[in-house]
């Protein structure tokens, strides 16, 4: 399967076993990247999802949900919420090397946290002797505990990350094995012995029919293969041979 070079904008394949003779794919070889990739699906809030696959193509009512929080004016929202809240959710991932399998616009490639707004106490009698207070919130304009002030001063926040150099560390699993995806995207680390159980378990008597291939994946195929894991229990087969 060959994709656009607008859309393939990342290094990963998969090496799929196809049953050509029943046109479905058994099981495929992914490296860690790929399988991280399919975890971080897991990360998705319902709204990233409905915005990735367009609200008219979302399951049942959520696109109407979706629409409307788009909708409804803001003089029915709470004060200092924004609708990106819950629109535009951040999504963090630890590992780039699948920056090239969902909009860019959705995935926050830091390792650090959202970097969160602070309050603390804004009552001062001079210009420069506020509250005693230490305390800070997240909840702007709220009552502080000490003076009973409202919390709206805004204080700085410096996230300072862990040192990592080593890179086998980003990401969910390890890559010193490769794995086995099935088409309903069971996944397990991959061995000689596991590849033949799995043949057993399948019922596959003539390997005469099964093929070999390499597929690359871009957006376009990250995009179908969270669609598919909504909708489909084959997903696999689904994505590369439909």
């Amino acid at each position: 399967m060959t994709t656009d070079s607008n859309t393939n904008t990342s290094n990963l394949s998969l090496k799929l076993l196809i049953d050509t003779k029943n046109k479905k794919v058994l099981f495929a070889e992914a490296s860690k990247e790929v399988v991280d990739f399919l975890f971080t699906l897991l990360q998705l809030p319902l709204a990233t999802v409905i915005k990735l696959l367009t609200k008219e193509a979302a399951v049942g009512s959520l696109g109407n949900l979706y629409s409307s929080v788009e909708n409804l004016n803001h003089v029915y929202w709470q004060p200092n919420l924004s609708k990106d809240v819950i629109l535009n959710p951040n999504i963090l991932t630890s590992s780039p090397a699948i920056s090239g399998l969902l909009p860019s616009a959705v995935i926050n490639h830091s390792q650090s946290q959202i970097t969160p707004k602070l309050y603390t106490c804004s009552f001062s009698s001079s210009p420069f002797l506020y509250c005693g207070s230490s305390s800070v919130t997240s909840a702007y304009n709220s009552r502080c505990a000490t003076c009973r002030g409202r919390m709206t001063r805004e204080v700085n926040f410096t996230a300072t990350a862990a040192s990592n150099n080593d890179s086998n560390n980003n990401g969910f699993v390890k890559e010193v094995i490769t794995y086995m995806i099935m088409d309903n995207l069971l996944i397990q680390p991959m061995s000689t012995i596991s590849g033949i159980t799995m043949l057993n378990q399948l019922n596959v008597k003539d390997v005469g029919v099964l093929k070999e291939t390499v597929v690359q994946l871009g957006m376009k195929e990250g995009l179908k293969l969270l669609k598919a894991s909504i909708e489909s229990p084959m997903v696999l087969t689904t994505v590369f041979l439909a």
